[in-house]
């Protein structure tokens, strides 16, 4: 028999050692992409899973890059070019025996934080930090990923007893919930009868499973530029159209939207990039922002009353403007089927202790965007919380989880293929 457990740890320490942000993990697909076909998967990439229509954030010259990394770590130019520039792949195997469809969603994407230098963090102390300066694992998607390469390595070494088809979705760019449009709008998952999918620590410690959260946030990502016109600043200001001033009353205007009397509402400009030098007018202004929303109708609103002000400034300030979608997320709810497998199979768990309800996950995963495709089709969806210990809150270059927080996920999963499809 497999020894499971190894394998959890061993491939999370080496993914956990090349993280790749979102729309460029190459290295970390041809990782993902042998692994399964080693254990006897058919294996889809590119624009079969991906649809360039409804990619969202996709920088062309870090992609390039990506794919630069990813060869000089041995990738071959063939697997490269299978991917046909979208990282992610979906993993395809049929037990031959009539059954549920059951699907499985783990994200592969890092976030842009520099890993800690202190000697006592484990990953410096145990020889697995980052090796790509600039960028960590501090969400917890290299264990998601070991996870999902877990799992299907087991459902391959069990297949003689499972019935029905799965398909194990490693998804790109969650980060700034880029991702999950593009893979729905693929139609990979409009015949599953089912689909789980988790995140590891964030609200719950080790040994608690949060079997169905709540509040997680529709959302909307955009840059918005902001185009003016050049002139020298002490002869003839006059003759410049200001995006930097337009950029700056549009940030003023949108903290100042109403907030939304039916429930949560929020929204950051977290950039604003904006002039060419000292004595000139600024003539081009760039905007990193987004709104959240507790339901799609009042992220919608938030979404119009920026467009709103965006056409108003620009207006009144004699400047042009694009506005590009950079990410979405939904509002999500468990069915309830899937989160009774859930609770059931937690009671099952050794090391799960705790057993919570609910709780307020309080922000926004796209894994949101593929349940809804899953049942908008009649399939069922759910999302579950797997606790684990963390050295320090996620997105943080201290983040490190409790590694025993694998086997507990893992088992989880586990049982949930053998409540559905044995």
């Amino acid at each position: 028999m497999s020894d499971y457990s190894s394998q959890l740890i061993e491939q999370r320490r080496i993914l956990h050692q090349w993280p790749e942000e979102g729309w460029t993990e190459f290295w970390t697909t041809a990782y993902i992409v042998e692994k399964l076909r080693s254990f006897g998967y058919e294996v889809l990439l590119g624009t079969k899973i991906i649809n360039p229509e409804q990619v969202f954030g996709r920088n062309v010259e870090l992609v390039e890059e990506g794919k630069k990394n990813a060869l000089a770590r041995g990738v071959s130019e063939e697997l490269i070019a299978e991917m046909e520039g979208y990282t992610g792949a979906v993993g395809l195997l049929d037990t031959g025996k009539e059954g549920p469809t059951t699907a499985f969603r783990f994200d592969i994407d890092c976030v842009c934080v520099q890993e800690t230098a202190n000697a006592d963090h484990k990953p410096n102390k145990e020889g697995f930090r980052s090796q790509h300066n600039g960028f960590m694992h501090a969400c917890g998607h290299d264990t998601h990923t070991s996870i999902g390469l877990t799992l299907a390595k087991w459902i391959a070494d069990h297949k003689d007893e499972l019935k029905g088809k799965f398909k194990i979705v490693f998804q790109p760019a969650e980060e700034g919930v880029r991702g999950a449009s593009a893979i729905a709008g693929s139609g990979i998952l409009d015949d599953a009868n089912y689909l789980f999918g988790s995140h590891i620590s964030f609200m719950a410690d080790s040994g608690e499973i949060v079997v169905a959260p709540y509040g997680l946030l529709c959302t909307s990502k955009f840059d918005v530029k902001f185009t003016g016109k050049p002139a020298h600043a002490g002869k003839e200001p006059n003759a410049g159209r200001n995006a930097l001033a337009a950029a700056c009353n549009a940030v003023v205007q949108m903290m100042g939207i109403p907030r939304h009397g039916g429930g949560m509402t929020r929204i950051n400009v977290g950039t604003l990039r904006a002039g060419e030098g000292r004595n000139v007018i600024p003539t081009h202004a760039h905007m990193a922002l987004e709104v959240r929303g507790e339901t799609s109708s009042i992220n919608d609103y938030m979404t119009e009353q920026v467009m709103n002000i965006v056409e108003g400034i620009s207006k009144g300030f004699d400047v042009t403007y694009e506005v590009s979608q950079m990410g979405a997320a939904v509002d999500f709810t468990n069915d309830k089927e899937c989160s009774d497998i859930i609770e059931n199979v937690a009671k099952t768990v050794p090391s799960v202790n705790k057993i919570i309800p609910d709780g307020n996950f309080g922000g926004s995963e796209d894994y949101s965007v593929l349940g809804r495709r899953v049942q908008a089709n009649g399939g069922k969806a759910a999302f579950f919380i797997c606790g684990a210990d963390r050295a320090a809150g996620h997105h943080q270059g201290t983040f490190d989880i409790d590694e025993n927080a694998l086997q507990t996920a893992f088992d989880m999963y586990k049982g949930i293929v053998e409540k559905v499809n044995k």
